[in-house]
């Protein structure tokens, strides 16, 4: 083989590689915007956002313009922090009635509280691409209860257009406590608290073991969530176990951070009297870092969630008496719990959470609008952005990192056309970890496909 053929290959080969290669972060200094950082804090006109090298190195008012950077001007519309979806299922079901492509649950498997969705999510998911487009650049995702109670080990992802989408494997465990836990449980509450604080005590003895005979994954100060996971030690030195246990080895071990309160654990329940028992739960296991899902009643009794401290991710818009657990269900509950002094953000449990993110800002905008409502309780705008982005970020444990408009956070930013929380705006520019993102996805291109088709250029199926 000639050497000016090979060096030809060689070139052609660098090129395809770097085309292949995701974007680069850049330098980027967004002026004259109005900017929301996220905190629930005010717009502040007039502010310069600066990017670089993936992170947010300055937001706000008489920031300086480093040399190089990009200069973007605003021109006085809204930039903010990309959206974060507060409980999702994202990337795990394409289409949710063909099994080979849901991925939510595990009908069949013997394992529940050791599964891990990281390796399910599948970043080049239709609802990836339509989120993004969206201003949707981070979400919360988890799996579906299916045998058990526990189902699963959720993680935080961002939206991005590449494969590396899982930013914070093993975030928190995910729990079922309703009606739903009722059902895979036995057949009724009494049946899933037993089996709740069943399955804690065996995770908490099956990790004391582990520590007397010095195996184990014991909590380490400063150590992140990612680093948790069942221990080869912690489940060799359990080889000869109990005989009465119902847990495997790996369910057990899977548990153990949450009886040891390093692993948040997500409970979704409804009721206002299943909100209290689960609190109750704290009193025998006092680590338990817990975060309620749902919570449609939550204003039943949102001085008592409130004074326990633990923080609530519901769902927005829930009025009608769709189940018995939803019966005192209101479009005012965010709102009064929050009054009530309740850390509230917004999410879509049971609510087209695979594929619909993209309307979390339109559920927050109602929120607002359902202030001019005679006897209700919405939230401010200003509230109502955090609880679609800051808060989810500081609920999950990942507020000094993510969902803010603040120096070292990781730079998502989102330009917009108009308020953010009107349906009529949308997404200019997003950036994701400070890369500059396509809007491009598969809905918009049927949409211009179909907007004005034309004969001849339609589908083999539309000629008959």
């Amino acid at each position: 083989m000639s050497r000016p053929f090979m060096a030809k290959a060689a070139a052609i080969a660098a090129a395809l590689l770097a085309s292949a290669s995701p974007l680069a972060a850049q330098t980027y200094a967004i002026t004259n915007a109005k900017m929301v950082a996220g905190d629930g804090s005010a717009p502040v006109d007039g502010a310069t956002v600066v990017i670089r090298d993936g992170r947010i190195m300055a937001a706000g008012t008489g920031v300086t313009v480093p040399v190089g950077a990009e200069t973007i001007d605003a021109g006085g519309k809204y930039v903010t922090p990309g959206l974060f979806a507060g409980f999702s299922r994202v990337g795990l079901s394409e289409v949710d009635a063909v099994s080979s492509t849901n991925d939510t649950r595990a009908n069949d498997s013997p394992f529940n509280a050791s599964i891990d969705v990281a390796p399910a999510i599948n970043p080049t998911s239709t609802a990836f691409g339509v989120s993004r487009a969206a201003g949707v650049t981070r979400a919360v995702v988890s799996p579906a209860s299916a045998t058990s109670i526990f189902a699963g080990q959720g993680a935080l992802v961002d939206l991005g257009d590449d494969y590396d989408a899982v930013t914070v494997p093993r975030a928190f465990q995910f729990a079922e406590m309703g009606e739903a836990g009722a059902r895979e449980a036995g057949g009724s509450r009494a049946a899933t608290h037993a089996l709740f604080r069943n399955a804690l005590r065996e995770a908490r003895d099956f990790g004391n073991r582990a520590n007397i005979r010095g195996g184990g994954s014991a909590p380490v100060e400063g150590q992140s969530l990612s680093s948790v996971s069942p221990d080869l030690r912690m489940l060799e030195s359990n080889a000869e176990r109990p005989q009465d246990v119902l847990l495997t080895r790996f369910d057990a071990a899977a548990l153990v951070p949450v009886v040891r309160g390093t692993q948040p654990l997500l409970v979704h329940v409804e009721s206002a009297n299943d909100i209290l028992r689960v609190l109750d739960l704290k009193r025998e296991f006092p680590n338990l870092k817990l975060v309620l899902v749902g919570a449609s009643e939550g204003w039943r009794v949102a001085d008592r969630i409130a004074a326990s401290g633990v923080p609530v991710i519901a769902s927005a818009l829930n009025d009608l008496p769709a189940s018995f657990e939803k019966l005192a269900a209101t479009q005012s509950n965010v709102g009064r719990m929050r009054d009530a002094g309740v850390k509230v953000a917004i999410g879509m449990i049971d609510d087209e959470d695979a594929h619909q993110l993209r309307y979390a800002p339109q559920y927050a905008g109602n929120l607002v609008g359902l202030q001019k409502v005679p006897g209700a309780t919405g939230l401010t705008w200003d509230e109502a952005f955090a609880a679609i982005s800051g808060d989810v970020a500081d609920i999950m444990g990942v507020g000094d990192r993510m969902g803010h408009l603040r120096a070292g956070a990781a730079g998502d930013v989102v330009l917009w056309s108009g308020d953010p929380l009107e349906l009529s705006s949308t997404p200019e520019r997003v950036w994701i970890d400070g890369v500059e993102q396509s809007l491009d996805n598969r809905q918009a291109r049927l949409r211009e496909r179909y907007r004005n088709p034309q004969e001849g250029v339609l589908p083999k199926a539309y000629d008959h």
